[in-house]
C-alpha cells in the first residue's frame, strides 16, 4: 500500500552518505504508479524512473543532481483521444538543515538584487532524510503538460451563420399587435 501523500517514497539518511557521496537509480512499481497517476490526475503512469548523486557539500548541506524519467498517458484536450508523453526532467537542487533554511533564503534574496545568476534557495532536510522518491515525483508532476495535444490536433470552432429571424428584435416582433388606430375616435372637422 502507498501513502497517498507522497506515494514514491525512497528516503536516503543524511548520516549514511559517505564522504564521496552515492548515486542511486530507483524504480516506481505498478502500485506506486497508480497511486501517482490519481495523485497527479493521469491516465497511467506507464513507467517511472531516475537517477541521482547526492554529494556532501559544506555545512551539513547535501547537492542532489539526476534525471526523472517517465513515459505517462494523457487524454488530448482537442480530439479526447489517449495519448502518451514522455518526460525527461533534469534535477540540480540543494538540500540542508532547517535552522540553515532562513539564512540560505536571506543570500538568495541579496543575490537577486545583483546581475548574477540567482540560486535555488535551499530544500529542507527532514528528520534527517531527503526522500529521492519524493523529489522524483515532484520533478515528474511539475513537468507533466497541463493542456496535451496529439501533435496534429487543432481545435476549429464550429462557425454558423446566424438565421435572419435570429436577432435581438426578434421577440419583440412576436408580440407586436397588428392593429390599426380607430378611426371613430378622431374629432371631425367641420
Amino acid at each position: 500500500m502507498t501513502d497517498q501523500a507522497d506515494p514514491w517514497s525512497v528516503p536516503i539518511a543524511v548520516l549514511q552518505i559517505p564522504d564521496t557521496g552515492l548515486h542511486r537509480d530507483i524504480e516506481a512499481d505498478g502500485a506506486t504508479r497508480a497511486a501517482m497517476a490519481e495523485a497527479a490526475g493521469l491516465r497511467e503512469i506507464a513507467s517511472a524512473s531516475a537517477s541521482f548523486d547526492v554529494t556532501p557539500d559544506s555545512g551539513s548541506r547535501f547537492h542532489v543532481t539526476g534525471h526523472v524519467r517517465a513515459r505517462i498517458g494523457q487524454t488530448c484536450v482537442v480530439t479526447l483521444d489517449p495519448i502518451e508523453n514522455d518526460i525527461d526532467e533534469s534535477i540540480d537542487l540543494m538540500f540542508a538543515p532547517p535552522e540553515q533554511i532562513p539564512v540560505l533564503a536571506d543570500l538568495v534574496d541579496e543575490a537577486a538584487d545583483s546581475d548574477r545568476e540567482i540560486p535555488d534557495p535551499p530544500e529542507p532536510i527532514e528528520n534527517g532524510l531527503i526522500d529521492l522518491g519524493r523529489l522524483a515525483t515532484d520533478a515528474l508532476f511539475l513537468a507533466v503538460d497541463p493542456y496535451p495535444r496529439k501533435p496534429d490536433a487543432v481545435f476549429e470552432s464550429v462557425v454558423t451563420a446566424p438565421a435572419p429571424e435570429d436577432h435581438p428584435f426578434a421577440a419583440l416582433k412576436a408580440l407586436k399587435i397588428e392593429a390599426k388606430p380607430p378611426a371613430a375616435n378622431k374629432p371631425k372637422k367641420r
